[in-house]
């Protein structure tokens, strides 16, 4: 009887994954679009010089690389681990791995506070070049039904001013979370945030 009543939980849960998730294209527009917020941002009027005495130089924050199942604007479901679904009607803004790095970008430049802060350079089309350098890669950003999680990967690799280079992996998850992308938005949004800090907080470090 036991046995019965797990296949029946089992089957159950699959026939409600079921109808959340797609293997092809997103069917139709949604009425929303999902992105990346940081839960704390530099205040406006503040910012930072580089290269001038007492500064702490200027970090370049990369687009991080991903696997085949992150370049696209839709949120990954691994199914087993041969197979990944995306969740119907989540569908990102911009690809993860560009909202990401906004996102490290905006992270970093607040947590490093005070003079002497470090210049944060996000974007692609600076002229400056950095002392530092934050790059990876963002191996997973996307919802696990086996755990009702969602969960966010980065292996992060940080060059310093002088020369030396340090990897590490962070990850977070928020746990109890729908199939549904009106749940899974805003739990991969404190899930990223939580790495970012992370993430800030272990470049800083090495300074």
């Amino acid at each position: 009887m036991m046995k019965m009543r797990s296949a029946a939980a089992l089957i159950a849960a699959s026939l409600v994954l079921t109808g959340c998730v797609s293997f092809g294209g997103a069917s139709e527009t949604p009425e929303s679009l999902l992105t990346l917020t940081p839960s704390a941002s530099s205040p406006v009027g503040s910012g930072v010089t580089s290269g001038v005495e007492g500064s702490a130089g200027s970090i370049a924050v990369l687009t991080p690389e991903v696997p085949a199942k992150l370049d696209v604007l839709r949120v990954p479901v691994n199914v087993s681990n041969s197979e990944v679904a995306y969740l119907q009607n989540a569908v990102w803004i911009q690809k993860p791995a560009r909202l990401f790095r906004s996102l490290l970008g905006e992270t970093l430049r607040t947590a490093s506070g005070d003079t002497p802060a470090l210049l944060v350079l996000d974007t692609s089309d600076t002229p400056l070049r950095p002392t530092q350098t934050l790059r990876g890669t963002l191996i997973d950003m996307g919802y696990d039904p086996a755990s009702s999680s969602v969960v966010v990967r980065f292996e992060a690799v940080h060059t310093m001013d002088d020369g030396r280079v340090t990897s590490r992996r962070f990850e977070a998850r928020e746990d109890g979370v729908l199939p549904e992308a009106a749940s899974v938005g805003p739990a991969l949004n404190v899930a990223a945030n939580t790495v970012a800090k992370d993430v800030a907080a272990w470049v800083l470090a090495a300074e």
